[in-house]
């Protein structure tokens, strides 16, 4: 099985040696991580320590947790930029805003412009419709956006980090290659499942339905306030897609569009209706 060119079934048998050549030659891409946990969570440092054998990694992530911010950028007030340390920044903005300034900041947080962006590991899924509210999927799609491959990885809490870790830097590096190889920037989700020794597959977004709801509550002073959604969560079982996969076991490896499929025929209909319209209007006026 192959998704936007990456047999993903097969992948490993030859990055790994590309890697090994690559880091032989001197020659490490520069990558360029982020997530929308917080540049202190530890799937950001686990990832970063994992990528560091095969590429110059350079960190530019939120101050602090920015979950279910979707693609949100910071335009109506300035943004705070904190050194932490040599080779990361802590941003008081969305994980999109961070990759934005990363890649159009000049040389003031990376050398050139970054080979590959790798937003995670998000503590948590992503899957189904969890993309279009997800930071850590929409900082990856602001990187595929400008030209830049992109990869966001999600892990079930139960995951084994250190090989969550392992898997996600050397996804990141077959993303890479197959970039090239194709000449466009590839845009891939990956959700991982508790333990390790997973096996990968290509899949497609799933349905994941969460409960619905709004409470309304009185706090202290009698003020009303509320909470949006309502408790739990299930997934959908249809073949082929990320949710099927996690519930068997599996790390999914969905491909992205950058351009949403458009309902044509919706579209169509609607210009025929103001066509309509318009023809009669015309007729009106004789």
């Amino acid at each position: 099985m192959r998704q936007c060119g990456l047999a993903v079934g097969e992948v490993f048998a030859q990055d790994s040696a590309r890697a090994i050549d690559m880091v032989r030659k001197n020659d490490k891409p520069l990558v360029l991580l982020t997530n929308d946990d917080g540049y202190a969570a530890p799937g950001l440092q686990a990832l970063a320590e994992a990528m560091a054998p095969w590429a110059k990694v350079v960190v530019i992530a939120p101050e602090g947790e920015q979950s279910a911010c979707s693609h949100a950028l910071t335009l109506h007030r300035g943004l705070r930029l904190r050194r932490v340390r040599e080779g990361l920044h802590a941003l008081d903005g969305t994980p999109a805003d961070c990759v934005y300034v990363a890649l159009f900041a000049g040389e003031r947080l990376m050398p050139r412009r970054p080979d590959l962006v790798i937003s995670g590991i998000n503590r948590g899924l992503n899957l189904g419709f969890d993309i279009y509210y997800s930071g850590t999927v929409a900082a990856a799609r602001e990187a595929a956006i400008r030209g830049v491959p992109a990869v966001a990885v999600s892990a079930d809490p139960g995951a084994d980090p250190g090989a969550a870790a392992e898997l996600a830097a050397r996804i990141g590096m077959a993303a890479l290659d197959e970039s090239r190889r194709m000449g466009v920037p590839v845009l891939l989700n990956v959700n991982i499942p508790k333990g390790r020794g997973w096996k990968v597959v290509a899949t497609r977004m799933g349905r994941r339905i969460y409960g619905e709801g709004v409470e309304f509550r009185t706090d202290p002073r009698g003020r009303e306030y509320l909470w949006i959604g309502g408790p739990g969560v299930r997934n959908g079982t249809e073949p082929g897609t990320d949710t099927e996969a996690f519930d068997r076991g599996e790390v999914g490896v969905s491909s992205l569009p950058l351009v949403p499929m458009a309902n044509d025929e919706a579209a169509r209909s609607l210009e025929r209706v103001f066509a309509r319209e318009a023809s009669a209007r015309k007729k009106g006026r004789r």
